[in-house]
């Protein structure tokens, strides 16, 4: 495990046989989730995050399988982040969901967020 200072907080990085490394943080984040005639938007907090995913915990029923969009912004960065996620699991309201960009925008995101977390590092991804 890797610890990154970020701040008033500590980043970890942990790589147990998962594709990219996870970061521990806390960050506020909101959900946006497309209903049949409204769409709820509701605040939440994310706890990990890799180039491929997140953890997030948010007051709001969601299925496996379900998409949303979650949109949170990186201490020190004015800019939000924006991308769509389908929850791959769940605990309560604790979900991780994966990223799945759809487009060149929310190609650019990735990229993006993966500028961000090697900054946070201090390292390169492949």
């Amino acid at each position: 495990m890797v610890a990154v200072e970020i701040g008033a907080g500590v980043l970890l990085a942990s790589q147990n046989k998962r594709r990219a490394a996870r970061y521990k943080l806390d960050v506020p984040i909101r959900v946006i989730l497309q209903k049949l005639t409204t769409t709820l938007i509701r605040d939440g907090r994310g706890t990990e995050l890799s180039e491929y995913g997140m953890c997030i915990m948010v007051g709001v029923e969601l299925g496996v399988g379900e998409e949303v969009e979650i949109e949170f912004t990186f201490p020190y960065s004015g800019e939000p982040i924006r991308v769509s996620s389908v929850v791959h699991n769940r605990v309560g309201y604790r979900y991780g969901c994966e990223f799945i960009p759809e487009g060149q925008g929310e190609e650019q995101v990735a990229v993006r967020l993966r500028q961000v977390l090697q900054t946070f590092a201090g390292e390169r991804f492949s």
